[in-house]
């Protein structure tokens, strides 16, 4: 799950006082499960931004909507026309959900709502921990399912760093270390001899950007219509 977390109203409020209607756009799926940009999300910043315009005397006409999915070209396509009909769209989405609106509204002005944090896990309620770097190349089947690219703060991928004390990294004693982390399932899982392995550094290669992927169904698809069969 993609987690976000709104910016500060001042910052939303400077961003947007230019325009005199504005259309706050909410996403259903990951901001929405994270509390940062669903439905109610949208509906509060709303009317704090209608208390806020009040309150200073303006006069600025603003709009409501939440489709499922803003990094979705299917879900976006009937928010358009509506869209249009305002001078700016402060999106509540990710990141990869904002560049998609301002893309098909273009020219049209799309403001981010959030701050895009990292891709995580719900480890209790309210709370949101990071388990994944989008990496590119997975090698959480040779570490029993821990990732330390993401969960040691040096990316370690042969073993602690020594700093480690008490089981918590050296960088914060509030977060475990991701090499005990690592051993204990290990042995959990009788499998202790890869923490004896020599593993190649991390290949960050494969992390170049802006990344691309395309499905081979859909691959195969396009070659048979680009040579006519």
């Amino acid at each position: 799950m993609i987690t976000a977390e709104r910016k500060s109203f001042d910052q939303i409020k400077e961003s947007i006082k230019e325009f005199e209607s504005l259309l706050v756009l909410g996403c259903g799926t990951c901001v929405s499960v994270c509390m940062a940009g669903g439905e109610k999300e949208v509906g509060l910043l709303a009317s704090e931004l209608r208390i806020k315009n009040r309150l200073d005397g303006r006069d600025v006409r603003i709009g409501e909507a939440t489709i499922q999915r803003q990094c979705d070209q299917e879900f976006i396509g009937p928010i358009l026309e509506t869209a249009r009909k305002y001078d700016a769209v402060l999106s509540m989405a990710c990141g990869a959900g904002v560049q998609l609106v301002a893309e098909m509204l273009a020219p049209m002005r799309v403001i981010p709502a959030l701050n895009t944090r990292f891709i995580g896990i719900t480890q209790e309620e309210g709370v949101w921990v990071e388990r994944c770097r989008a990496c590119g190349n997975c090698v959480l089947a040779d570490y029993g399912g821990i990732c330390p690219i993401t969960m040691c703060a040096k990316s370690l991928v042969n073993g602690p760093c020594g700093g480690s004390k008490g089981g918590k990294c050296e960088a914060s004693n509030e977060k475990d270390c991701a090499w005990v982390l690592i051993y204990n399932r290990l042995k959990k899982q009788n499998r202790l001899e890869n923490i004896f392995k020599m593993f190649m550094p991390k290949d960050y290669s494969t992390q170049a950007h802006p990344a691309q992927m395309v499905n081979e169904a859909y691959l195969k698809v396009g070659v048979e219509e680009k040579h006519g069969k």
